[in-house]
């Protein structure tokens, strides 16, 4: 692409690609990935409709950002969106819901053999959704790209968590989530939406930090995890708000937030990390949370302090309620990341 044929000041034009940027894969620094999959939420769904309802959005914003301007000229380029993986999703979710539904009613035990039919048909699909994105991840890290996925739910980025741990060994994980996701097969589904975390301490050992940031609903058996797993660090919303209300500043968490950090630093972001007026239509919002600008604040202070990102994603984006202001926020977040992401891999 001719940059000089690109004017970012124009009306944004949805060509679809996220912000409307013509970068192609080849030429760009940093690969956006799409996966439209919500098979497992369960309570709210509709995250498989955010890849295209944050891309409509994304030609709204203006890209002049004063933290790193121009920054998007490095390429922030759109792989093309596999649209089965929402067909599968639509299918199976139908099939999840019964389940779930029937487990909230009694009406339904996991040992239950059509039960356990169903539960393996989509826990299959869900490894191989892993697989697909684990391969597309490993192959753009082999070419030297940075990549970055839009869920869907939060069990997607397991396969793109498992690519950046192969290319970075010892990477660490900041966790920006209302929820630990620290349970084990929720509900049968081995890779749900509450288990992502979970799995990622099971199966990707080098991971060697996970760092989870606003947390503040969550089970038993994710609070005794996460307290005996020497990997996991928490700062739970609980604490967070202890600390402000005695008068500590947010900077001064973030400055402890980023210290339990090591260098290479993978940012998995699931919206409702942030105050649910930020997200209402989320699938499973809870009270308190991030605002926009202290969930900001954090991700400039990892690059302020010479960490390196070397991936992330973000995650349970729906719409519905209030229109389109999860689109917007999802979108606006998403640059930030880009552009953070960009500035962390500065050559010297």
């Amino acid at each position: 692409m001719d940059i000089k044929n690109f004017n970012p000041d124009d009306v944004g034009v949805n060509n679809g690609n996220y912000f409307g940027f013509p970068f192609t894969v080849e030429e760009s620094e940093l690969v956006l990935f799409s996966a439209p999959w919500d098979v497992t939420t369960s309570y709210g769904g509709g995250a498989a409709s955010a890849p295209d309802a944050i891309i409509e959005a994304s030609t709204q914003l203006d890209f002049y950002d004063p933290d790193c301007p121009n920054i998007w000229q490095r390429g922030i380029a759109t792989a093309d969106i596999d649209y089965s993986i929402q067909d599968r999703s639509a299918r199976l979710r139908a099939i999840a819901k019964r389940i779930i539904e029937g487990l909230e009613h009694g009406s339904t035990t996991l040992g239950d053999y059509l039960t356990q039919r169903q539960l393996e048909r989509i826990n299959t699909a869900s490894e191989e959704l892993t697989l697909q994105l684990f391969n597309e991840t490993d192959k753009l890290l082999c070419e030297g790209k940075i990549v970055g996925l839009v869920g869907g739910d939060h069990s997607t980025p397991l396969g793109v968590i498992k690519a950046v741990a192969k290319h970075h060994k010892g990477v660490g994980i900041l966790h920006i989530d209302a929820h630990r996701d620290l349970r084990k097969a929720y509900e049968g589904f081995v890779q749900s939406h509450a288990s992502i975390m979970f799995n990622v301490l099971s199966e990707v050992p080098r991971v060697s930090r996970l760092v989870q940031v606003g947390v503040r609903d969550f089970c038993s058996a994710e609070a005794e995890l996460a307290a005996t797993d020497e990997r996991v660090v928490s700062f739970g919303q609980d604490t967070i708000d202890e600390r402000r209300f005695a008068g500590e500043s947010w900077g001064a968490v973030c400055n402890d937030i980023v210290a339990a950090l090591p260098e290479e630093v993978y940012i998995s972001f699931d919206i409702d990390g942030l105050s649910p007026d930020n997200c209402p239509s989320t699938g499973t919002p809870v009270p308190g949370g991030l605002s926009f600008g202290e969930a900001v604040y954090l991700i400039k202070s990892i690059v302020r302090s010479g960490r390196k990102i070397v991936g992330f994603d973000l995650v349970e984006v729906a719409c519905g309620k209030m229109g389109d202001l999860d689109a917007n926020v999802g979108a606006r977040m998403l640059y930030k990341l880009c552009c953070q992401t960009l500035k962390s891999n500065t050559k010297q």
